[in-house]
């Protein structure tokens, strides 16, 4: 199972890493078959903060991964006006999972792949997506069949876990949340965590998630 965030240059460190980090720990547990790849469309991109990180592929090959998360950053419009660059990202929600988180939802609209579902942003990227003909809700996490878009940095863990709900089941998702939620808070943080998702995964796979 291969994961690919696009991740371009002035990207979010949060938005990216959050989700490398969480969704990498399915292999850490050792998931051979389990694989996290950043995606960008140069060798190295440089965050909105000055973070240089090498990508391990090329948009090209992200398009080919099972599933795709688009990060955002401080140069999205520009991302979005670059031909050469967008005509890369060849995504199909008919074999993919894809998601999108803030400004990234600007790129899912730009891709032509979210027609008229309603779907989430950050407040800084909400006029360009409202400008793109798309209806925003004013919640953090909206999927519609294997297209799912969020809001806000730290949104990214909801994103994470309907990715892993669905590519491995809600039970690990809640792993996954648990490990990462803070001491002392974990049941409160995986529970509200999961509300959100859980109407968004296959009814089988909710069943002991509670």
């Amino acid at each position: 199972m291969h994961i690919a965030i696009l991740t371009f240059d002035g990207f979010n460190e949060l938005d990216s890493l959050i989700a490398y980090g969480m969704l990498s720990r399915i292999s850490l547990r050792g998931d051979t078959d389990w694989k996290v790849s950043i995606a960008s469309p140069t060798p190295r991109v440089t965050s909105m903060n000055g973070l240089t990180i090498d990508a391990h592929i090329g948009l090209k090959e992200a398009s080919q991964a099972d599933a795709v998360l688009i990060g955002s950053g401080m140069k999205t419009r520009e991302v979005a006006n670059d031909a050469s660059i967008l005509g890369q990202i060849q995504l199909d929600p008919q074999r993919q999972l894809i998601a999108a988180q803030c400004s990234g939802t600007f790129l899912l609209a730009k891709l032509g792949l979210i027609g008229q579902v309603p779907a989430c942003t950050d407040t800084t990227s909400k006029p360009w997506v409202q400008a793109a003909g798309v209806k925003i809700l004013n919640q953090a996490f909206f999927a519609q069949g294997n297209i799912a878009t969020a809001g806000g940095c730290l949104s990214a863990q909801y994103v994470t876990a309907w990715l892993i709900g669905r590519l491995k089941g809600a039970a690990d998702a809640r792993e996954v949340l648990h490990y990462f939620a803070p001491v002392g808070e974990k049941d409160e943080y995986v529970a509200r965590a999961l509300s959100h998702i859980r109407a968004h995964l296959p009814e089988q796979a909710t069943s002991g998630a509670e």
